[in-house]
């Protein structure tokens, strides 16, 4: 879990908040920006739009320290550097799972971004139906006297695919984590629904878009 990138001596002190927040919402910055960069040339090259929506987030303080204390570490700064990989998140939705690998990629092929992990949750869905693909990069922050490589963690996922993890999500904040066994079951049969669908919107898309080069190629 353990991973560097923010150099620790940049912080002034162990409880400097502040500095935190701003160095990792400097960082969904550059991110956002470069999503939009690579959404507008997608655009432009292929007359269409891979993105439906960009959501981005910084994680909320108890949150943190939930997950530090989760993997038996001391609620710190330099903990938090070090171990938490998702302060800064971005979730991108597209229309179709191969328009999420193709954002990886792009994504990926950034010089200036450093891949740190990858976790494929579409090709290995999570034992309750989970299915999303998760980066976390570092990206550089730019500021006036130091370049910082900054964590941010990056989920692409389906337009279905996020609709059945807000549900989700919904229901274990509503039963405390501790989700009825026939409700999780419902839940995991509805992730294979979400599957089923997206494979065949994939398909018919296919055949549409085949259809459209025979009609201009005749």
């Amino acid at each position: 879990m353990a991973i560097e990138s923010l150099p620790l001596s940049y912080f002034k002190e162990v409880d400097d908040w502040d500095t935190v927040i701003f160095i990792y919402s400097a960082a969904l910055k550059q991110i956002g920006t470069k999503i939009d960069i690579l959404n507008d040339e997608f655009q432009h090259r292929h007359r269409y739009n891979p993105i439906e929506h960009v959501k981005s987030r910084l994680k909320k303080p108890e949150s943190i320290v939930k997950k530090l204390k989760k993997h038996g570490y001391e609620s710190s700064v330099a903990n938090m550097v070090r171990y938490v990989n998702d302060i800064a998140g971005i979730r991108i939705t597209c229309s179709f799972t191969s328009d999420i690998y193709r954002l990886a990629d792009m994504i990926a092929n950034q010089s200036d971004l450093k891949v740190i992990s990858i976790k494929d949750y579409i090709k290995s869905p999570k034992e309750s139906g989970y299915s999303s693909y998760h980066m976390i990069v570092a990206v550089p922050v730019f500021l006036s006297d130091t370049v910082l490589d900054t964590k941010v963690e990056i989920q692409i996922r389906t337009v279905a695919q996020d609709f059945w993890a807000t549900l989700e999500h919904k229901i274990n904040y509503k039963f405390e984590g501790s989700v009825p066994e026939y409700i999780s079951a419902e839940l995991r049969e509805c992730a294979k629904m979400v599957g089923h669908l997206d494979d065949r919107m994939l398909c018919l898309n296919e055949a549409i878009s085949a259809s459209q080069k025979e009609k201009d190629a005749s």
